[in-house]
């Protein structure tokens, strides 16, 4: 009969000790998660606005030279295929020091970037690559 009595006593408070630790996981486990997604999101966001540097009248080497500090960081913390994508573009903006590119061609290696990001950060997208496009300011 007493150890029936330990079982009755000693049983919730495992039960809520145990409760107790595995929602703190949860939680630790969440808010890193929501860190790395506001980092990537952040990043992201300085990547997109550098890839200017690469279409239309907005092209120039300066911003070219920061895309790619940002893009070497990038290593670090983009998807597979997000960093694929913008390797593609490279190998595009490679070829055209050569020979005349083609810009559509361009455009959808852009637009591939910025679908791969979105991608990365909302998990899946029903948006193609000629849904997005920088416009020129005259």
């Amino acid at each position: 009969m007493v150890t029936k009595d330990y079982l009755l006593l000693f049983f919730p408070l495992i039960a809520a000790a145990l409760s107790s630790y595995l929602t703190y996981l949860f939680a630790i486990k969440s808010k890193h998660k929501e860190s790395i997604l506001k980092f990537k999101e952040e990043k992201y966001s300085n990547l997109l606005i550098l890839l200017q540097g690469f279409v239309g009248r907005t092209a120039n080497a300066n911003t070219k030279k920061t895309f790619f500090e940002e893009q070497y960081r990038s290593w670090l913390y983009s998807s597979d295929e997000v960093v694929d994508a913008i390797n593609k573009m490279l190998m595009l903006v490679r070829g055209s020091a050569e020979s005349n590119t083609d810009q559509d061609a361009g455009k959808k290696a852009v637009g591939n970037i910025v679908l791969a990001m979105r991608k990365d950060l909302l998990g899946k997208t029903d948006l193609s690559y000629k849904d997005f496009e920088y416009i020129d300011v005259y």
